[in-house]
Order: C-alpha cells, then structure tokens, then sequence
C-alpha cells in the first residue's frame, strides 16, 4: 500500500506539466520535445498518389479558384529569424527590424505563407516554383539542410512541380501540388509529417501517406497538420495532445508510473464525428456532408461546412473554442453561437490564442484573447472597430491581428511586437485596430502572417497602384 501511495501523485502532476506548458509559452519556438518515438511505422495505402499512378491535375475550373494572381511581394516584421520567439541573444549582430511595410526585392509571387508559430515562410511564383527562407533548424525549408537563410531558396524537389498552396507549422512545413498531392518536411517527432513514420527530420519534401481524394487544402498547427480533400473530407495527423485532431482521443498513456507519452498520428486519418453540446450538456451526432474551409491554431482548429456552420475542437484555454468555457474538446463541436441564418460564417482564422471568424454579411467576430492579461472572449464577440469594413484578407500572428480591407490594411496587436503590424517605429504597439497608414490605396490579394512577421501580395494592375509599391522603401535580402 505504502508504494501505491508514492506513486499515485507523481501520475497527477505529469499531465499538468503538460498543460501549464501550453497555458504559458502557446507560441514557443523552441525546439525541446519529450515523448515515446518507438512507435511502428504505418503501412502505406495503395491508391491516389501512388509511386506507379499517372498523377493528373485537379479540375481547370477548380485550379482557377485556388491559383491566386500575382502581385508584388511586401514585407514587414523581424528579420533574425534564428532568434524568433526567443527571449536573450546575446552577442550575435542583430538586424534592425522593418518597422514599416517594404518591397521584398523584386520578388513578383502568387503565394506567400507562413504560420502563427512559424519562423519561416514559403514563397511561390508565377511559374509555381517554390521558395522557402527563415528558421530550420528541422529542415522545414525543405532545402537537405539545416541552416538558416535570409534569402529565399529554391526547393530542389520541387522544381519539377507546380505548388498551388503551402503552410508552415513550427518546424515543419507542408507543399500542396496542382495534382491534389501533398508533400511534407520539417519536424516529424510527432508525426506532423504524416509519412507513416516519426523519423526525426526530413529533410527534403516527401510525400505523405495518404492515398484518398485529391487534396484542395493544406493547414498546420504547432506540431499537427489538418488537409481537406476535394469531396470535403477533413484529415489530420501529428499531436494529439490536447484532442486538436479531432479523432476523440488526446493520445496520451504512461510508458512508467511518471512519463507521459503520445500515441501519434503518423498518417492522415479522417475526421468522422461532428457534434453539439446542449447547455445541460447532452451530446448529439451533427450530420455533416462537406467541409468548405478551415484553419489551424498551435493547438486547436476552426472548420466550416457547407450549410456555414463552424466547429471548433483542440485546446480550449482562453476561450479560443468560442463555446463559452475553457474545456478541452476532442472532436468538433458546434460554436452554437453562428448556428443561425445571419450568422454564417464565410471563413474563420486561428492565432496563438484566439480565432477570428468573418460572417457572410462581412462582420468580424473574436473569440478567445490577443494578448496575455485582461479578459478573454470566451464566446464571439464583434469587433466593433471593423464594423462597416469591406475584409478581403486576415493574417493571424502570435499576439498580432492584419487585415486587408477596401484597399488598406488595418492592423493591431499588444506588445511586445516586431514590426509585423506595419505601423512604424513611433508606435509599435497598438490593442485597437489601426489603419497603417502606408498602405493606404494599395490592393492586398494576398496576407500571410508569422511569428513575428506580414507577407503581403500587392496588386499592380494600375499605374497608381504601381507608383505606391515604387515609392515604398525597398529591402534588399543579403
């Protein structure tokens, strides 16, 4: 009885070990990790995607739909990208944040992405060829290296093929081709590749073990991935820490009476329940035949159906779920809240610790908290200050908001920031939105946010639209 005593709290505290973790350090960019990577390989699908399979592209008038235009790349934010999410560097030469927004170069892309935890960005021009620079520490850039670079690289795997979509996770990154095949790199200790394996690091972009529908989508959290197939089937692999793949399990088990481990998720594995929850807290199946969109927090995920109803599943913590509480939720529940008429949701986006969600009739609504003190919306709220604004595109950071809208981008964020709201040295910091000035009459057609910094694609289909972006300060990538 004596060591049954002994051992019986030593199993409590190990999981609120892993908790407070992400209750305090949501968006951390290091690189320690615990867990049990005995785990067996999974065997590979026969299917779509097969080494012997002819792989064709996805329909023209559905590639029309995914293939954006191309614009002038814009950049702001932090440019030491080894020292991102890091508290001291000392010692090291620093470059000056871009305070305000600048031309990346010359760079003329159709695609630029990074991830609300992400250090590292993947770039896609006119011709589809891929780029990657930032962090690697993993080999997310998918270059067979681990080194870090400022400048962006051209991804030798991919040469030969035409990248329609990417996201970035950590330390992992994932490729979408116009066949509907995804390939992966980076990170794979827990699975977040989705290769059927957890080797540690890949290194160049390998495809992943999936074998079903052509994939249309792509998104990363901090170390799980979600894809979404062109029949709008939702798959996801990686970490199952706290039920963000949606599969009514957090994964964990104890190898020994004190050490937590994981059962990853290796390959893509559907999402097949969908539910809501009445206010006495009765479960009920919701019928849903196609999921349309979706995005991924470090720990939790935002999808909508068809009928523009939104479910939410992952770490509950600060409210971000948008089901008035902070419980964790296994599978995707039901945001109760956006389950009526005028309430349809046209497209949701997940931050470190929060979701933002754009209705059908335009208006934008927070759930969960942008900054770490002061109350958190533990249900959706209106952002009033964007009451009126036509929203064409939203970035999401660690703690920063950007959104594109009627030909401006409106930007906010507590500190501490890193230049990635745009809106110069004087005010780096801002908790309500605010207009950046400088990129007044300028038309996004495409944002992407990181850890610490804004992609902007920028129109320049007219003469006036072209003399803004040339009058902007140029950086030059040493």
């Amino acid at each position: 009885m004596s060591t049954k005593r002994k051992k019986a709290p030593t199993k409590k505290p190990a999981a609120k070990k892993v908790r407070r973790k992400e209750d305090t350090d949501d968006s951390d960019l290091s690189d320690g990790t615990d867990g049990d990577v005995t785990q067996p390989d999974e065997v590979l699908i026969a299917g779509h995607g097969d080494v012997l399979d002819e792989l064709s592209p996805l329909p023209q008038e559905l590639l029309n739909t995914l293939l954006k235009p191309v614009g002038q790349l814009v950049f702001s934010g932090g440019v030491n990208w080894d020292h991102a999410g890091k508290k001291e560097f000392k010692g090291v030469k620093i470059v000056p944040n871009l305070w305000i927004p600048h031309r990346f170069g010359d760079w003329k892309v159709r695609l630029a992405v990074s991830g609300c935890t992400a250090a590292h960005s993947v770039l896609v021009d006119k011709d589809g060829k891929t780029y990657t620079f930032g962090r690697n520490p993993h080999g997310q850039l998918g270059l067979d290296n681990t080194t870090t670079t400022s400048k962006p690289q051209l991804v030798p795997g991919l040469d030969k093929m035409n990248v329609i979509n990417a996201a970035c996770g950590r330390h992992h990154t994932l490729f979408l081709t116009d066949t509907g095949t995804v390939y992966a790199c980076g990170d794979n200790r827990s699975g977040q590749c989705g290769v059927g394996n957890l080797q540690p690091q890949i290194l160049t972009p390998t495809r992943i073990n999936y074998r079903g529908p052509p994939i249309v989508k792509i998104g990363c959290g901090a170390e799980f991935s979600v894809i979404l197939d062109i029949k709008g089937g939702l798959h996801t692999f990686g970490l199952p820490e706290y039920g963000q793949l949606g599969h009514n399990t957090d994964g964990k088990y104890f190898k020994t009476s004190t050490k937590l481990c994981f059962n990853y998720q290796t390959s893509p594995k559907r999402v097949v329940l969908y539910i809501e929850k009445s206010k006495d807290g009765h479960v009920s199946p919701v019928d849903v035949t196609e999921i349309v969109d979706f995005s991924c927090g470090p720990n939790h995920t935002v999808a909508i159906d068809s009928r523009k109803r939104a479910f939410s599943w992952g770490f509950g913590g600060f409210g971000r779920l948008g089901h008035a509480e902070q419980k964790d939720e296994m599978v995707p529940r039901l945001i109760k809240y956006f389950d009526s008429q005028s309430r349809g949701v046209r497209s949701v986006h997940c931050g470190s610790t929060y979701t933002l969600a754009v209705t059908e009739f335009n208006g934008l609504f927070l759930f969960g908290q942008t900054k770490r003190t002061g109350e958190a919306n533990m249900y959706p709220k209106p952002v009033q200050d964007l009451a009126g604004w036509n929203i064409s595109h939203v970035g999401t950071s660690h703690t920063s908001i950007v959104i594109a809208a009627d030909e401006t981008c409106i930007a906010w964020g507590a500190s501490p920031t890193y230049g990635e709201l745009g809106l110069g040295d004087m005010q780096k910091s801002t908790t309500v939105p605010k207009e950046v000035t400088r990129m007044q009459g300028i038309k996004v057609t495409g944002l992407s946010m990181g850890y610490w910094h804004t992609l902007i694609i920028a129109a320049e289909d007219t003469p006036e639209q072209i003399a803004k972006l040339e009058a902007m300060k140029k950086y030059e990538v040493l």
